[in-house]
């Protein structure tokens, strides 16, 4: 399994145009933007995975903005170059990230690109919370690509894999819980949040989100969903398999989705890990440009 830790090469990264982006609870954000000359362009907002870095999708940045997009990208609460770090930070789980953290940030996207088509790019656990803030807020999101993002319910596992994840889940849960923190290990190598973690094994078990301290139900939300919703699952992600990407989309049966699953015969991608495919950020560009541009002309 390939270690999150790693990061893809960022030169250029921090010569990106920033907006600071500061929520009512203290937490500051750097949104980092690549904007085409056109206005009107599509925008794409990457939404990291859980303890990855914005600047490891610098390369895909890159390469969607060469597709004609604006692009603007950000760090996760507690990662990269968002403050405090994590060591340093009240506990937090997802309601901080969907309802405080997203709200601020697409909405200093808004600000600079105003009138602008926006579509979230979520990675993974950024995938997860870009669909939840999506079914929350849908009057401020175009359309979405879930890439890597499963859902991660025991039950959606392959049946050889189910029994060793749920135990694994049950583990990650417990120690995050009475230590207020998962130090790292098993299916997140990296530290991260406590409350993170916990709904995060909540939706493990049950295979529903509950964003611990939220008043919203987030089912039904999912469930009335509309905007196009690309979801892409790779053939070798061994943390988000093509059946735990299915298992998502039958949590948002209003959505028009568009379905692709990449393998060695798709011709896309030579690298079919769960980080790896940054190393075809081209190909993926590509593709997912053809598909913003395509629903785009449609509006």
């Amino acid at each position: 399994m390939s270690d999150p830790a790693r990061q893809a090469p960022s030169t250029g990264f921090q010569a990106l145009e920033a907006i600071e982006v500061a929520p009512e609870d203290g937490v500051r954000f750097v949104v980092r933007v690549r904007a085409q000359e056109d206005p009107g362009a599509p925008v794409v907002l990457v939404l990291p995975a859980m303890a990855m870095k914005a600047k490891f999708y610098y390369p895909l940045v890159k390469a969607l903005h060469a597709q004609g997009l604006s692009v603007a990208t950000t760090d996760l609460r507690a990662q990269g170059e968002s403050t405090p770090p994590l060591e340093e930070s009240p506990n937090f789980g997802y309601r901080e990230i969907v309802e405080t953290d997203l709200p601020a940030i697409v909405g200093a996207v808004a600000e600079r690109f105003p009138g602008a088509p926006l579509y979230l790019f979520g990675h993974s656990l950024g995938g997860q919370t870009a669909l939840l803030y999506a079914a929350a807020n849908p009057e401020h999101v175009t359309g979405l690509c879930l890439f890597a993002a499963g859902s991660v319910y025991w039950r959606a596992f392959p049946a050889e894999r189910r029994l060793g994840v749920l135990l694994n889940g049950r583990v990650i849960g417990l120690v995050s819980k009475l230590r207020g923190r998962w130090p790292g290990g098993m299916f997140v190598p990296a530290p991260v949040a406590g409350r993170v973690m916990t709904d995060w094994c909540h939706q493990n078990l049950t295979g529903r989100y509950r964003l611990g301290g939220s008043k919203r139900d987030y089912a039904p939300l999912l469930r009335q969903l509309s905007a196009p919703v690309l979801a892409i699952s790779l053939e070798h992600d061994e943390l988000g398999p093509r059946s735990n990407v299915d298992f998502l989309r039958t949590r948002i049966p209003g959505a028009k989705v568009t379905r692709w699953h990449w393998d060695e015969t798709s011709g896309v991608v030579d690298n079919l890990d769960h980080f790896a495919w940054i190393k075809d950020s081209g190909a993926v560009a590509d593709n997912i440009g053809r598909w913003i541009r395509s629903e785009a002309a449609r509006r």
